[in-house]
């Protein structure tokens, strides 16, 4: 199908089949289609339900295009797929840390805050985190620390074309969907918050036909992860459940208490304050929580003690002797 067919099917307002959502996506990749046409894909899939075949066919193309890592060992990413809106300090980039403090390695892969003040990629740049694409780099960084980040532009340069694009409409897009189901690295485990029921309900579906074990959470009042601030749908390969915080002995957070800050150097002193035992117990908490369900998800034990296991880290500090640590690391492999 030539380009000029494809992009008519969007001023037709119909979706495409695999293959036509393949050959979108190269044209993309390629740089074959002008800013005006991508806003105007980015725009059709605002208003309109992204199927499970283009899904399936832009991930497809997006994963030939990216440079790969293969890891030796088994690997967790701690995600979301963010543009809910709510503007939430770093969240699962603070349990990235937790996690890989309680001893799990961890390849998170992020980018650039696109619908918020400050994304994963964001915060890290801001502490002095050097990102790099390298396999020797990454894997020595998840020995010594048990966790890498992979920012997202260095591992799909393809996507150069869409950044400006993305930046200028500053909302989420189909690439928020994308995000969490392209990490370049050979991970075993995925814990992801989405943004929606039907963002879960459609990774739920695609998700099962790999062999990723994965666990998907979602804030019935919007949030892309578990904010405590009302009830919450886990669902993974096994089992759907939707939980109170209640039932697990948590408080309800009131929602201003999670907010980001205006400014990137307010959302870092949040995330410093978390690792360093100084947060409020809601920002704690909604960390904590998120943490134990991806701990869960790799070691398989009772919610109960994940929870034990991410708050003897913050309390200890030891998740913060952890950042302090790999932020010294990636000083010296940039030297």
């Amino acid at each position: 199908m030539q380009k000029y067919e494809l992009i008519n099917r969007f001023y037709h307002k119909q979706n495409l089949n695999i293959i036509e959502a393949e050959n979108l996506m190269t044209l993309i990749t390629k740089g074959e289609l002008s800013e005006t046409e991508i806003a105007l894909v980015l725009m059709f899939y605002k208003t309109n339900t992204i199927t499970i075949n283009e899904l399936l066919g832009f991930r497809k193309i997006l994963l030939q295009n990216c440079i790969s890592i293969e890891l030796p060992f088994n690997a967790l990413d701690v995600c979301g797929t963010g543009g809910d809106g709510k503007d939430t300090f770093n969240i699962s980039t603070v349990s990235a840390i937790v996690i890989a403090s309680c001893g799990y390695k961890v390849a998170k892969h992020g980018n650039y805050g696109m619908s918020s003040i400050c994304g994963s990629s964001t915060i890290l740049e801001h502490f002095g985190y050097k990102f790099t694409n390298k396999k020797e780099i990454l894997l020595e960084q998840l020995n010594q620390t048990n966790i890498c980040f992979l920012h997202a532009p260095l591992f799909h340069p393809a996507l150069k074309h869409v950044a400006s694009v993305r930046k200028t409409m500053a909302t989420k897009t189909i690439f928020n969907m994308l995000g969490p189901l392209v990490n370049p690295c050979s991970i075993s485990h995925q814990f992801v918050g989405v943004n929606s029921l039907e963002t879960q309900r459609i990774y739920n579906y695609l998700l099962q036909k790999g062999n990723l074990k994965y666990c998907l959470v979602h804030s019935i009042d919007g949030y892309d992860e578990i904010s405590l601030t009302n009830s919450f749908k886990v669902v993974t390969n096994i089992s759907e459940k939707i939980i109170h915080p209640n039932e697990l002995g948590f408080k309800i957070n009131d929602p201003e208490s999670l907010f980001s800050g205006a400014t990137v150097k307010e959302s870092a002193t949040i995330f410093l304050n978390v690792l360093q035992n100084k947060a409020s117990e809601a920002q704690t908490n909604a960390v904590v929580l998120n943490s134990a369900f991806a701990i869960a998800l790799v070691n398989q034990n009772p919610l109960s003690e994940c929870i034990a296991e991410a708050k003897e880290a913050i309390e200890s500090l030891k998740s913060y002797h952890l950042f302090k640590n790999l932020i010294n690391k990636t000083y010296e492999y940039a030297q």
